[in-house]
């Protein structure tokens, strides 16, 4: 059934492709034909409410996160609404359906986030494991690029000095998402589409500390550019085959969860490869932002540099921020004792034992 519904039913670029039901989904798709409800009945009250309660979990019946029930209720909306746009509804019923959707509970795990010491350790086992790639997970770890972000990267959108220990830039243009075939208007595997939650022609610079441009150089002195200057490309197929150049196709995100995974088996003992510690490529996102964050740099900053609102930045890690008690009790010490018109360290501040002195005229 699932297969039967996301290869022909729900799959308009497949049903463009040949009117007939493949014989393999004839059965399944006139069971739902048959079991399913007309849209007026979806639409009441009632079978509505089943219908978001059911997106609100997972298969195993564990609840969902709240950004998959977002992402899953927004598409129902949508097309609810573009039965009202066809005069199949007169309103849309979710407007007047008193449904909440379950808190947001995607605050970024401290357990994923690995420290400088060890980042520079994995980045370094990339380096032996598969040279390609170290530049693609350093851009991740030093600018907090999406992967996606970094697929899409060329080399003209580098700014990438020459001196020791200076700082450059990236230029993010776009991002290249994986959707398979029968999910893109072009036939292709890859897309290239807009920033995330951003216009289609905005851009964000993020910054490249030294370790990066370092890394970069490398990558470009060692490895052709693929069509377009794109950065990072497949270079080897199946087995491990090379690839002849031009390279046309973007990395291979396949490779890029195969390569991390043998670098942190290399480099992370038994307890902490078992453990959720950068489990992921995207944790290493998660561990440039927390950093920024705990180095002082002003939450607004931060949030232009990873392409967040700082609402999100400081929701999602709020938990990541950490040794930052004492520092804020100091900072609000001093302007309790600046509000009394004492400067701090002032052999005329009141001690401690000492009662502030008001005028006489005051009650």
């Amino acid at each position: 059934m699932r297969r039967a519904l996301e290869r022909w039913a729900f799959n308009a670029g497949t049903r463009r492709a040949g009117d007939e039901i493949p014989e393999e989904f004839s059965a399944a798709i006139r069971w739902a034909e048959k079991h399913s409800p007309t849209l007026a009945d979806f639409a009441g009250a009632q079978t509505l409410r089943r219908v978001l309660d059911g997106l609100a979990k997972r298969l195993d019946g564990r609840p969902a996160s709240s950004s998959t029930v977002s992402r899953k209720r927004s598409a129902l909306y949508s097309a609810l609404q573009y039965a009202v746009e066809i005069d199949e509804l007169d309103l849309n019923p979710m407007d007047r359906l008193a449904w909440k959707p379950p808190p947001h509970t995607d605050v970024v795990d401290r357990r994923v986030v690995v420290n400088p010491e060890q980042a520079r350790a994995l980045l370094a086992a990339v380096r032996r494991i598969y040279p390609s790639l170290e530049a693609f997970f350093a851009c991740i770890y030093y600018a907090a690029m999406r992967p996606a972000e970094v697929r899409h990267l060329a080399s003209t959108d580098l700014a990438l000095p020459e001196g020791v220990d200076a700082w450059g830039s990236i230029t993010l243009l776009g991002s290249t998402q994986t959707t398979g075939r029968e999910w893109t208007d072009s036939g292709q595997p890859n897309e290239d589409r807009a920033l995330k939650h951003r216009a289609r022609r905005a851009t964000r610079v993020a910054p490249a500390p030294p370790e990066l441009v370092d890394a970069l150089h490398r990558h470009l002195a060692a490895f052709a550019p693929g069509v377009g200057g794109r950065l990072f490309v497949t270079r080897a197929g199946r087995a491990g085959v090379p690839v002849a150049p031009p390279y046309a196709s973007p990395q291979s995100m396949g490779t890029v969860y195969r390569v991390w995974d043998l670098a942190r088996r290399e480099v992370l003992t038994d307890q902490e490869y078992a453990s959720p510690l950068a489990k992921r490529p995207y944790d290493l996102r998660h561990a440039a932002v927390s950093l920024w964050l705990n180095a002082g740099v002003p939450a607004t900053q931060v949030a232009e540099w990873a392409g967040h609102s700082v609402n999100v930045l400081l929701r999602v890690y709020a938990a990541c921020i950490v040794g930052q008690d004492e520092a804020s009790r100091q900072r609000v010490g001093l302007a309790l004792r600046s509000s009394h018109g004492f400067a701090a360290g002032s052999a005329d501040a009141p001690s401690a034992q000492t009662s502030p002195r008001f005028p006489h005229d005051q009650p």
